[in-house]
């Protein structure tokens, strides 16, 4: 039924295109099996009960002391990896690949900036932190130019790793190809939740923990607060939970998920799975998206659901089939931490359009370089 071309697959499958799975999906959204409201939980969303979001101890506390001294030795020991979520479109960016915007300075991109946290780190407590570069088809080759152009931002060639998500391709909304104007086909990555399935896949988990890897800080390309913290990974080590989740104050504008107690478990569900006249003010903390991974845990598969989404595109709409990577808290043992959203210290700052990057300048000045420019 998919309705593609040899050539087309043949791109498609460099990505690890699933055709079966999206003629599946296809007859789903044509049979409206797949829809906006099949996306809706069908449960009960609650509040977490009381102690489900820890607070982070003062940074003056003995206990604050005692997690950071367990996070640098960990650094030190090479144990912790960074993996940064860079695939996706960029469509609100204006459709460039927002790692390699200049954020300070030419050279100081979004990536440069993840790579400068990592050296940071190493040169503060010592080791080695291999940095992963998540991509898409249609970010992979301009962010592998670009790393080469600027001579891996100073890192060791070997320290950084690059892998792909997977990819599709968008729908109409009676489960046919949706073409664009000049009739190309329109392929999309699925989404965040591809991250511990491609990781897998591409055999960088498995070289990680030969390398005595265990945990892993992954992070969107473009939340410029979410830096290595040594209190958090010694929090995280500390709890001892398959996965540490990061939430911030929510503020009114906010789109996106938040943690609740759903089917008997607290775990995050994101705004797309939201019911009708569902009040998620219920909880006043936001998905930050910012994970740190026991990466052993991470062996194996995990049952992800699939969403309906809508997407304008040629001012026309398309459908696409996205998975979520927080729904990995319905799987794993999680902590969520309450995290600072505002000051030097924030540690979520998201960036989505380049009128949020003018906007947030001077403040990411302050939190790289302790004073705007």
């Amino acid at each position: 039924m998919n309705g593609l071309n040899e050539q087309q697959l043949a791109f498609l499958q460099q990505f690890g295109f699933d055709a079966e799975l999206f003629a599946r999906w296809q007859s789903d959204v044509a049979a409206g099996r797949l829809s906006l409201a099949s996306n809706a939980v069908t449960g009960d969303l609650l509040a977490p009960p009381p102690g489900s979001i820890q607070k982070l101890p003062s940074t003056t506390s003995k206990t604050a002391a005692e997690l950071t001294r367990i996070g640098r030795d960990a650094i030190r020991q090479g144990q912790l990896g960074v993996v940064v979520l860079n695939g996706g479109m960029a469509t609100r960016f204006g459709g460039v690949v927002k790692g390699i915007v200049p954020v300070l300075g030419k050279s100081r991109t979004f990536l440069g900036l993840c790579v400068e946290d990592a050296l940071l780190a190493q040169e503060t407590c010592g080791g080695h932190v291999p940095i992963f570069l998540m991509n898409s088809f249609a970010t992979d080759t301009a962010t592998k130019e670009h790393f080469e152009e600027l001579d891996q931002f100073g890192a060791d060639s070997a320290q950084i790793h690059h892998f792909t998500q997977f990819v599709s391709v968008r729908m109409d909304k009676q489960g046919q190809l949706f073409h664009r104007q000049n009739g190309d086909i329109s392929p999309y990555g699925p989404g965040h939740g591809d991250f511990a399935a491609a990781f897998r896949k591409s055999g960088c988990l498995a070289r990680f923990l030969a390398n005595g890897g265990r945990y892993l800080l992954v992070r969107n390309v473009d939340n410029l607060g979410a830096r290595i913290n040594p209190l958090i990974l010694g929090h995280h080590i500390k709890s001892k939970a398959e996965v540490t989740a990061e939430v911030a104050p929510k503020w009114p504008e906010d789109v996106g998920g938040s943690p609740f107690l759903y089917q008997g478990r607290t775990q995050l569900v994101e705004q797309v799975r939201y019911p009708a006249d569902f009040d998620p003010n219920i909880v006043d903390v936001f998905n930050a998206n910012t994970f740190t991974f026991s990466a052993a845990a991470l062996d194996r598969d995990f049952d992800l659901g699939w969403y309906y989404v809508e997407k304008t595109v040629e001012e026309r709409k398309a459908v696409q089939i996205e998975h979520l990577i927080g729904e990995m808290t319905a799987h794993l043992a999680t902590d969520f931490v309450q995290v600072r959203r505002s000051g030097r210290d924030t540690r979520f700052l998201p960036v989505k359009t380049p009128d949020d990057l003018d906007a947030a300048r001077d403040e990411i000045a302050e939190m790289y370089d302790g004073s705007p420019d």
